[in-house]
Formats: structure tokens, sequence, C-alpha cells
């Protein structure tokens, strides 16, 4: 009888861990427009794609038309980015706040990005780690964006 209790509680356990964090919710709670702290030629957009999924856009208000985007179902699945030629990014939930972006170019990863979300929805915090062609960390930087109000 315990042995079933303890199965049943890890069951119940487990998909509550699984659907805390649905990928809408990601979503959801970026959608808008987020300006770099530090940049102002940085912009990036976040929207609906599809049921579920969510499209960035990345631009530059000082030189308009001069954008790039991917979309995402949050499912770690490689997409190919709009206006890099040879780039492809995948994105997938850590948790409710963090998502794990994994950035390719001419087939190789060269970027992974902590993308975290603040407790109160309106900063977004980027660690962006660089690697080289082995998979070595060659840097590390780290990006605040502010929601647009």
């Amino acid at each position: 009888m315990r042995f079933r209790s303890v199965c049943v509680s890890l069951a119940v356990f487990t998909a509550a861990l699984f659907f805390a964090s649905p990928s809408w919710a990601q979503g959801e709670t970026r959608f808008g427009v987020w300006d770099n702290s530090t940049n102002p030629n940085n912009v990036m957009t976040y929207e609906p794609f599809e049921k579920g999924g969510m499209k960035i856009t990345v631009s530059n208000p000082s030189k308009p038309g001069d954008e790039w985007s991917y979309v995402t179902m949050f499912d770690g699945k490689f997409r190919a980015v709009t206006g890099q030629q040879g780039s492809e990014t995948a994105v997938e939930i850590i948790n409710n706040k963090s998502t794990r972006i994994l950035n390719k170019r001419d087939g190789l990863v060269y970027q992974v990005v902590i993308n975290t979300l603040s407790e109160d929805n309106n900063q977004i915090s980027n660690e962006y780690i660089r690697m080289d062609k082995e998979g070595k960390i060659t840097g590390v930087t780290h990006v605040t964006y502010i929601r647009k109000k």
C-alpha cells in the first residue's frame, strides 16, 4: 500500500511540474516591446505565433528595416532565423521564468543565451555564453532589457 501511495504522489508531483510552466505562459508574460538598458539601438519585440508559440524580432530604431527574427514553439527544435543567412535558433523552457536559447550558424552552436524574466515581468536578463567550434566557452556577457511602457 505504501508503494502505491509513493507512486501516486510522484505522478501528481510530475504532472504539477509539467503543467506549471506551459509554453504559452512563457510567451504571454513576455509579449511586448523590450529596450536594451544600455543600447538604445537594440530593441526586442515578442509577439504571439500560432498556437502556443512566439515570434521574436530584434531591431535597430536608428536603421529601420534592418532587423532579424525567429519563431519558437519552446520545444528545443532549431528553426531558421529570418534576416541572418545560415542561422538557426532553438528555444527550450528551463522553468516558468527562464528559457535556454541555442544559436547556430552554419551548423554549429556558437552561443547559448539564458533568458530570465524578472518576478514583476518587467525586465529580462540575458546571459550570452559564446563558444568556439569545439564548444569551449570564449566569453560571457550580460544584457538587461526593460519592458517598454
